[in-house]
């Protein structure tokens, strides 16, 4: 794993305490498209669970990530898929 998927998943933790997390490095899969930076590490799916999801609809949860993640969305990251479920 790689820094910044380090660095997502240690902020997710911190954030949603959730009780399932996976951060995927999808940087190869997106070569030669905008935004892959050399080394990879600008493209990621996060797969994510937490209570704190439970009241929060699907867009609701999706900002909540992104807010977590904003440092992370405004430099290195180019892209984040995710899925977000209450639990």
């Amino acid at each position: 794993m790689g820094e910044i998927a380090r660095t997502i998943e240690t902020k997710l933790r911190a954030a949603f305490d959730p009780v399932r997390l996976s951060v995927v490095d999808e940087s190869a899969q997106h070569a030669g498209h905008a935004g892959v930076r050399e080394g990879g590490e600008s493209h990621f799916f996060v797969d994510i669970a937490a209570p704190a999801f439970v009241s929060m609809s699907r867009v609701e949860r999706q900002r909540a990530v992104n807010t977590a993640l904003a440092e992370e969305l405004a430099g290195p990251v180019h892209a984040l898929r995710m899925k977000v479920e209450g639990d």
